[in-house]
């Protein structure tokens, strides 16, 4: 399964800067240099491209081969390998392969360009060009790209590739994002004849955890970074996520729980837990505060009646609390455990219970890094794995390769560069708690000798977090879970107006019934006790435990 932000984003509609010589003087040099990037940014581009789509062919990249170059004239479109595009504006297509084996796609509109670049990340092991989140930007006027990260494979959770190839891992795990980026945007000052005035990156999942590789390790590639659930603290997140759920749902045949029973927890999750915020709306604004214990559903003495939807095995009940709780070696807490609710608005059946025992995402996930990129051993047993010796090894192999967890983001900032987090409350893939932790680790990195208030003040001024209630992975579940982190990043780069809320919807077949405000972390949406509580405009942003006020 892949995941795009862009896939859900709604379209939005969004200073000058001026200055004189005692500013200069005051301002430090990187200061300056921001500034003055600013100020000479080309504008967005109206007339004709400098350049025809053919003559791309000859642009000189480092290491790289132009394999095609291709005037598409829309409105729809069907990429190499990919599904059918529609509504797409005429634009020219460039393919190119990077040394070793980086294949990446620049889409460049033909009119109406917005003056700017694009970057789109991939899903779990990536392996493929994500076309559809392509698509979107364009649909906006980007300029865009995305890349296979250097492998080519039709299974995303497919790792194979790895074995006996570090420079392979090294591209997937931070190399390839970055040349592209490089790459694209010379081609994009080739074609227009001029730079792009901004570079944005957006995307999820595995595609979060690359934003935030580029914020830590290449801070100069992007203006702008959206960073949803990002897959960073990588290599426990592959052991004490992936692995530690496949553990607990197939340690026996009893601890397995099939699809069937998961309304059964859902709905004992809502009842104990729904109104803890005040509003009865099958969406939990906290899970941390749920206390729902699962041996209430426990099945009579000698387990009567064990296969039914009605009760759970104390098998079972163990594997729920395990997801829950978080896994654990002799040294601690290793990776931060999932979030009650929404079990059973399809999040828990992909992941974690799939269609029977040894399938799902956790599972293939985990079984394809820790045989190939982990121990390099296609006859690996996952029961083998031993969380104090070999996660040790494993943080070791790949931990500076894929871990994207530096809170230093220094020289990002210096730049003048912008992040946004975000994440859904109920995601079952990654855990929401570790974006929040990589959130705390960033404040805690500013603290020094200031209070935790101020050192988060300090931070806010160029990271920003938003959790969503109810939503599942990159999108999807019970909350609202549609909304348009670019246009609020585009804001706050370009007119300097940092988001304090994101207005997100929630639709049913297709008719959208309820939208509600995103607050900057950690305060929380909080209803003013007038009108619906399933409009956004009834809900104010307040720190948890605020009476509303207006």
């Amino acid at each position: 399964m892949r995941h795009s932000p862009s896939a859900f984003v709604v379209a939005v509609s969004m200073a000058g800067i001026r200055t004189h010589a005692m500013t200069q003087r005051l301002l430090s040099a990187a200061a300056m240099a921001v500034l003055i990037a600013a100020v000479f940014r080309p504008a967005p581009l109206t007339a004709a491209p400098a350049a025809s789509c053919a003559s791309l062919a000859s642009t000189a990249l480092p290491d790289t081969t132009i394999t095609a170059t291709e005037d598409v004239a829309g409105p729809s479109f069907t990429p190499p390998g990919g599904a059918a595009l529609s509504n797409l504006p005429r634009f020219c297509r460039v393919a190119a392969t990077t040394k070793p084996a980086i294949k990446f796609e620049v889409w460049l509109p033909l009119a109406n360009w917005n003056g700017k670049f694009h970057g789109v990340g991939n899903g779990a092991n990536a392996g493929s060009i994500v076309y559809g989140a392509m698509a979107t930007a364009l649909r906006r006027g980007y300029a865009t790209a995305s890349t296979d990260t250097g492998h080519a494979t039709t299974n995303p959770r497919d790792a194979s590739w790895a074995v006996g190839h570090p420079e392979l891992v090294a591209d997937f795990g931070y190399r390839a994002i970055h040349v592209t980026a490089d790459n694209a945007k010379q081609i994009v000052q080739a074609f227009y004849g001029q730079r792009a005035s901004r570079s944005y990156f957006m995307s999820c999942s595995t595609g979060g955890r690359q934003a935030l590789m580029e914020a830590q390790r290449f801070p100069d590639d992007y203006d702008g970074i959206v960073a949803g659930a990002p897959a960073a603290n990588w290599t426990r997140f592959q052991t004490g996520g992936h692995l530690w759920i496949a553990l607990a749902m197939n340690k026996d045949p009893e601890s397995y729980l099939p699809a069937g029973k998961l309304p059964l927890l859902a709905t004992a999750v809502n009842a104990a837990c729904d109104s803890i915020d005040g509003i009865a709306d099958g969406v939990l604004d906290d899970p941390r505060k749920c206390a729902f214990d699962p041996e209430v559903l426990m099945c009579p003495g000698n387990n009567v009646g064990k296969d039914a939807a009605t009760c759970l095995t104390p098998q079972q009940v163990r594997a729920v609390k395990d997801v829950w709780s978080g896994s654990r070696n002799s040294s601690g807490l290793v990776y931060p455990g999932y979030m009650p609710g929404a079990e059973a608005a399809g999040g828990w059946a992909a992941y974690t219970t799939g269609t029977g025992p040894l399938t799902g995402n956790h599972w293939a996930q985990a079984e394809n890094v820790l045989k190939y990129l982990v121990f390099e051993n296609p006859t690996w047993d996952f029961r083998t794995f031993d969380f104090d010796k070999d996660l040790a090894f494993a943080e070791a192999k790949l931990g500076k390769t894929f871990d994207a967890f530096d809170p230093d983001l220094s020289r990002f900032r210096q730049r003048g560069g912008k992040l946004l987090l975000y994440h859904g409350w109920n995601d079952p893939s990654i855990s929401p708690l570790n974006t929040i932790n990589y959130y705390e680790r960033v404040v805690t990195f500013l603290r020094g000798s200031k209070s935790r208030q101020q050192a988060e003040t300090e931070a806010q001024q160029f990271v920003r977090l938003f959790m969503a209630p109810g939503m599942l992975h990159c999108g999807g579940g019970p909350g609202p879970n549609t909304f348009d982190m670019l246009a609020a990043l585009e804001n706050w780069v370009e007119h300097n107006r940092a988001p304090d809320r994101v207005v997100a919807s929630h639709a049913t077949s297709g008719v959208q019934d309820r939208t509600r405000p995103l607050c900057v972390y950690p305060k929380v949406a909080v209803h003013t006790g007038r009108g619906s509580t399933d409009e956004a405009a009834n809900f104010v942003c307040q720190m948890p435990g605020a009476t509303a006020s207006r």
